[in-house]
């Protein structure tokens, strides 16, 4: 593929292993790739923290606590980062294959396109590095004026990281070759001296963890259900294609949402290609989000499409609760989403404890069985228990079109003689009935009702 830097060969052997020298170096930064090492300076970085400070100093603009919307970096915590991946002698590689249809971005290109990196353009910050937003033009890679042209969301690498170069190419590599309506849109990618920058598409609504977690008004459930039917599509195209995939770090914060909610997979530095033959699993080094990843995959590191299923279905726990699927501020037995809610799981009189109080009645009674169903499956111990993604889409299908809202059970049973009450003075008086009592009465709680 032609390329503007002359530093493509750098991605097939990786930064330590050789220097890139610019021959299109439009912009003023002075650091350069040294043989053996990674440059210690970031042109990108030092104006941030640079023009952070003086905004901090001065006031004005906004800080580094920007609302982590877009994005989010994995916490992973499950390995150490430098750990080569078994059986591959080269940390860096990256496979030959045509990506014509990625656009190849200067760095003064991309500068420009932001703001030159300005703080208050930052829509994120996590271990990869910063996301800006920017505006390029529809039918090639110059800058475009704020607010015209296509708005894109420009991640870069931070300097001083091997890990994350090697996620970097692991984006490029698979997001360069795969397209689908529930995946992030890789638009291209920049690297020039040590600059490592990758352009994506922009998504209006931001992470699904900030809907969830970080919003004051509730996700409705409605939404919910779209965005959990939306990830599963994501998911099945991965582990269902010619060359199956594994995510590997699936998660809210890696589910971004367009204007209509419509859900798609970002973030794909830990993706690795599945098992081939008669293999049936891939052993690699244990990295993802702690309270995420399959129990298996961590005590062995066998890595299989199932281990993506185990993490889905935390992420349906999430959807119906509202909580994090670790979170330090609750109670002893509570801070594990999944050890905390799997008895209730299979208990069709408690399952109602586990709706998200914030949507109060406003969901499908068999909408919850059936989401609870499938986390309990997806969730199962034995990896071979749990379904795969397509069948479950197939599930949680028919969900969208449900209207069996609790809140209409409510009215029903609130206008029924055997709720009102006479008293002495012949007057009738409606009986104050509890939220506890109300939803035990509800279909999902009198056995009337079982899960297909």
């Amino acid at each position: 593929m032609e390329n503007k830097c002359g530093c493509w060969a750098v991605l097939k052997r990786g930064v330590v292993k050789g220097t890139c020298n610019s021959n299109n170096n439009n912009n003023n930064n002075n650091s350069s790739s040294t043989k053996g090492s990674l440059p210690k300076i970031s042109l990108v970085y030092d104006k941030v923290i640079l023009l952070t400070g003086l905004h901090w100093f001065t006031g004005s603009g906004r800080s580094l606590a920007t609302e982590t919307r877009y994005l989010n970096a994995s916490n992973r915590e499950l390995a150490a980062h430098h750990e080569a991946e078994p059986g591959d002698p080269d940390p860096f590689p990256l496979k030959k294959k045509d990506f014509r249809q990625l656009l190849q971005f200067s760095f003064q290109e991309l500068k420009s396109a932001t703001g030159n990196f300005r703080p208050d353009s930052i829509l994120g910050e996590g271990g990869f590095g910063f996301v800006f937003k920017g505006w390029i033009e529809e039918n090639g890679t110059a800058p475009a004026k704020p607010g015209t042209g296509i708005t894109v969301a420009v991640k870069s690498l931070k300097p001083d990281a091997l890990q994350g170069h090697r996620e970097w190419v692991a984006e490029v590599d698979f997001l360069g070759q795969l397209h689908h309506p529930n995946l992030v849109k890789l638009h291209g990618y920049c690297i020039e001296d040590d600059q490592r920058l990758l352009v994506y598409e922009f998504l209006t609504r931001g992470s699904l963890e900030n809907h969830l977690f970080r919003r004051s008004l509730p996700l409705p459930w409605s939404s919910r259900i779209k965005i959990a039917l939306g990830a599963a599509k994501g998911l099945a195209f991965l582990h269902e294609g010619h060359e199956p995939v594994i995510y590997r770090d699936f998660k809210t914060s890696n589910i971004l949402l367009d204007v209509d909610y419509n859900a798609k997979l970002s973030d794909f530095g830990l993706a690795k290609a599945g098992p081939r033959g008669d293999n049936t699993h891939v052993s690699t080094r244990v990295v993802g989000t702690y309270g995420y990843a399959a129990p298996e995959y961590v005590m062995t590191g066998h890595l299989t499409s199932k281990s993506d299923v185990f993490s889905f279905g935390v992420v349906l726990l999430e959807i119906l609760t509202g909580r994090r699927s670790m979170d330090k501020k609750r109670p002893s037995g509570e801070q594990n989403l999944v050890a905390w809610a799997r008895p209730y799981l299979a208990d069709k009189r408690k399952l109602y404890q586990l709706v998200d109080p914030r949507l109060e009645l406003n969901y499908s009674i068999n909408g919850v069985q059936k989401v609870a169903q499938i986390a309990y499956y997806c969730l199962s111990r034995d990896p071979k228990s749990r379904p795969t993604m397509d069948e479950t889409v197939k599930g949680l299908t028919p969900l969208q079109y449900l209207n069996d809202l609790a809140i209409l059970s409510y009215h029903s049973h609130s206008f029924q003689p055997a709720w009102r009450k006479k008293i002495s003075d012949g007057t009738t008086r409606q009986l104050t009935v509890t939220r506890t009592k109300l939803i035990r009465s509800l279909p999902i709680n009198t056995g009337k009702q079982h899960c297909k």
